[in-house]
């Protein structure tokens, strides 16, 4: 692609970035930032530093892949790069390696505690005897807790015990991604050899092919051929797979016939660890009152402490500024407000219900309307996919419907959002609406 389309492109999508972000935003964030590769499903952008690049990642690269998506109709994975690290792109982006930024994700830097002890060992059990103690391996958990991590340090260290290995990696959505870039250019029959043809197939965020047909269906042969040659399969999600109620059945089967194991939000004790350790490996020091304010402060996300840790090192690099419990403050509510916010149930359904003029407890309650139900549907929906809350739980929050009105809810939203364009546009409206207040 020339270098004129690629940067026609970014404005493309500056333009569309700048319908919901100020022009303050856009020119503090976005004016060192450029492309330097639109490759099949990947644009890869180029930023001054790691601070910027930082920010960019958590709080803009869902908004930038939405734009693109917007543009394109499909999705596209976004890699942004400071100036060095996109210099050893370019170096090394033609040599075939499988496992992306595996550098830190090993065993001995993973810290254990009560929450993931049980991950952390049947990790190690797969990467010592892989094939042999427990296959498939399903990890998961809430985001920012430690599964890549672990997913990756299995893949470093079968790569450093047998080197002539043959290992795959993947995301469930590049998975999906790369199957339709293979049917619609013939190359099916590559695509398959690439990921059956392995000793250790790693598969991150296997929640995004719920409800994609086609790719479920490749990848129950690909999980078959596989897992019948006695090679090691290692899986990870948000969620276990009974609760991924769009999920063939003959999937959820064979990752229930592995180990699934779970990992909690570490307990106190176990983020105070964590602090020290990142910003030891940073270089910064923190006095003993302000790792235990950011462990008590911090309680369900280790990535909320590994990005307060690098706003501090930030502050003090750039701003020169003293580490106190002021600065931390200011770093935990920079963090929070940037890329790990949570809505609340009830702060979803009061978003839809005012989305659609109608109360809260016309959803919650019996009105049966066609509106009322689609509104309904579509704040279950999003209580679902924006907060990972149980069935059960969803159920409660609308009069404690029960499990089944809730899966077929869920159903109903999924295929609509893939025939009604009208639908889907709602579903973003109402969720840049939810993003917009945490944003201000």
């Amino acid at each position: 692609m020339s270098v004129n389309s690629l940067n026609d492109i970014w404005q493309s999508v500056l333009g569309v970035l700048g319908e919901n972000l100020t022009s303050t935003a856009i020119s503090t964030w976005f004016d060192d930032c450029v492309p330097i590769e639109l490759d099949g499903s990947s644009l890869v952008l180029q930023t001054s530093t790691e601070f910027k690049r930082d920010i960019l990642v958590n709080r803009f690269s869902e908004a930038i892949k939405k734009a693109m998506s917007d543009i394109f109709s499909t999705e596209f994975n976004v890699k942004i790069l400071t100036k060095d690290e996109a210099r050893d792109y370019e170096e090394h982006k033609n040599v075939d390696d499988p496992l992306p930024e595996m550098g830190g994700y090993t065993f001995d830097r993973f810290i254990v505690g009560n929450s993931n002890k049980f991950a952390h060992s049947a990790a190690v059990s797969v990467a010592q005897k892989p094939g042999k103690a427990y296959n498939p391996l399903f990890i998961y958990g809430n985001s920012g807790l430690g599964k890549t991590h672990l997913l990756l340090a299995i893949g470093q260290y079968i790569r450093e015990h047998n080197p002539g290995a043959k290992i795959a990696y993947v995301k469930g959505d590049e998975f999906t991604n790369q199957l339709l870039k293979a049917i619609k250019e013939g190359t099916g029959e590559e695509f398959r050899l690439k990921y059956r043809n392995v000793d250790l197939f790693l598969v991150d965020d296997i929640q995004f092919i719920s409800g994609k047909q086609a790719t479920q269906e490749e990848f129950f042969h690909t999980f078959n051929n596989i897992y019948e040659a006695g090679h090691q399969i290692v899986i990870t999600s948000d969620r276990p797979p009974m609760d991924m109620t769009l999920l063939d059945d003959r999937l959820s089967t064979r990752f229930q016939g592995g180990l699934m194991a779970d990992i909690q939000p570490p307990d106190i004790e176990t983020r105070m660890v964590i602090a020290r350790a990142k910003a030891a490996q940073l270089g910064l020091v923190l006095e003993d009152d302000a790792v235990t304010y950011i462990a008590e402060t911090l309680t369900s996300n280790v990535r909320q402490i590994e990005g307060v840790i690098k706003r501090l090192t930030a502050y003090r690099e750039i701003l020169d500024s003293k580490i106190d419990i002021a600065a931390i403050k200011r770093a935990i509510k920079d963090v929070v407000r940037i890329g790990t916010f949570i809505p609340s149930p009830q702060l979803i359904i009061r978003e839809t219900a005012r989305y659609y003029q109608l109360t809260e407890e016309d959803l919650r309650g019996q009105n049966r309307s066609k509106g009322t139900n689609t509104a309904r549907q579509i704040a279950m929906y999003l209580i679902r996919t924006l907060t990972n809350t149980g069935l059960k739980e969803i159920g409660a929050e609308f009069g404690n419907r029960n499990h089944s009105t809730v899966i077929s809810a869920l159903r109903k939203v999924e295929d609509l959002l893939k025939d009604d364009p009208s639908y889907a546009a709602a579903v973003r409206d109402i969720t840049s609406n939810i993003s917009n207040i945490n944003s201000n």
